[in-house]
């Protein structure tokens, strides 16, 4: 594949690049040894918030129906959005009323927004974050409920849109809900980066906190070896999950601007140029390369990366100079470039799902026992009340 290129522009403002370039492949002993030092303190903050929980200070929530968590113990992306929208597909089938939950990183908004009712979209990507707009637009019906604190949102969820379970969308380190399935994505290309805590590595907890894990779902492991590896990780941590392995299946490819779809066999061959804002824009690439696809050339932006006027002008360009026929990004990108003019280029959107590829069952079986069909078909009725009357509820 080509060279990712890195704009330094986007660097400068973004610190998450650059210490992914160190954790990488090391930077020097100054900056390495300032990140370690930084992590002594990351660490001692995380034993104190969870402190504050266990004397009582700060309380946990518990809301009037299951809550299922899926999060990760990295930062950036592992495949926590997709297996969203597969844990809510299953919900649904299984008769109950989900409604998603989402702090909604990048938004322009604070406090808890409706994204999403039962009827239609409420809020753009800008307001209510690319993600959880994402979510909201591939799973119809179904309430997105965005806020800093969570458990606000579910109360909103359950109270004004009368869900009857909710998903947390990277809930793992959350503990204002109560929560009674926490799953754990981990992302197969590399599933804890260098070991170290933020910011000297990717990890938000130590491994040890794998053992609040129920389940551990594997997405796109990238050697056979990977899954055993992960499994052996949790026994010697004590962690008694399953693991599910996962991938991601590329199902079709849009062209917005003329309203076309096409199979994605329809890029094999033709040189496109790469472009994604993600938490680990590898994954994509690597798709890219799986399906055939000529690739001239390849740019990473920072995750959730708000794309400025121009900016597909200047990737048009760039895909030119290299010689590339048209642009390819993500859906999720698409979320927030979808109000700049077309390029000079075509742009495709690639769309995929997630499949499970190994131990469905376990996964099938624990959304059985979090949300069984008797109570999954009592949808909770939602109350004529107001979003922000006061009630009992934690803080944080």
């Amino acid at each position: 594949m080509a060279p990712v290129v890195n704009d330094p522009s986007e660097r400068r403002r973004d610190p998450e690049s650059w210490l992914r370039a160190v954790w990488e492949r090391d930077g020097p002993p100054l900056a390495t040894g300032a990140l370690t030092a930084l992590a002594g303190g990351y660490r001692l903050g995380l034993r104190a918030h969870r402190l504050l929980y266990v004397a009582g200070v700060v309380r946990t929530g518990r809301l009037p129906c299951p809550v299922l968590s899926i999060g990760n113990v990295t930062v950036g992306g592992s495949g926590k959005t997709p297996l969203v929208e597969c844990a809510v597909t299953a919900l649904r089938e299984l008769g109950a009323a989900p409604a998603v939950v989402s702090r909604g990183y990048g938004r322009r908004s604070r406090g808890v927004q409706v994204v999403a009712d039962r009827e239609a979209v409420r809020l753009e990507p800008a307001l209510g974050g690319d993600e959880p707009v994402l979510l909201a637009t591939r799973l119809a019906g179904v309430p997105v409920v965005v806020g800093e604190n969570r458990f606000e949102a579910g109360r909103v969820a359950v109270e004004r849109l009368g869900a009857s379970v909710v998903v947390l969308d990277d809930g793992f380190q959350n503990r204002t809900v109560a929560k009674d399935l926490e799953v754990v994505v981990v992302n197969g290309h590399a599933p804890w980066g260098n070991g170290r805590i933020f910011p000297r590595g990717p990890l938000r907890e130590p491994l040890s906190a794998l053992r609040r894990a129920h389940l551990v779902v594997v997405t796109n492991p990238r050697r056979p070896e990977t899954v055993a590896e992960v499994a052996e990780t949790l026994r010697r941590e004590g962690a008694a999950a399953p693991v599910v392995v996962a991938r991601y299946e590329a199902v079709e490819v849009r062209r917005p601007a003329e309203a076309q779809t096409a199979s994605p066999d329809a890029l094999r061959g033709r040189p496109l140029w790469a472009f994604a804002g993600l938490g680990s824009p590898a994954g994509f690439f690597a798709t890219v390369e799986d399906l055939g696809v000529a690739v001239a050339g390849a740019t990473a932006y920072p995750d959730h990366h708000w794309y400025a006027a121009g900016a597909l002008d200047t990737l048009a360009r760039r895909a030119r100079a290299a010689g590339a026929e048209g642009l390819l990004t993500t859906e999720k990108d698409w979320m927030r470039l979808r109000h700049l003019p077309a390029p000079a280029l075509p742009l495709w959107v690639l769309i995929v799902r997630l499949g499970f590829t190994a131990n469905e069952a376990a996964w099938t079986d624990a959304l059985r026992r979090v949300c069984p069909a008797d109570a999954a078909r009592r949808a909770i009725r939602p109350a004529n009340r107001p979003a922000n009357r006061p009630a009992n509820r934690p803080e944080g």
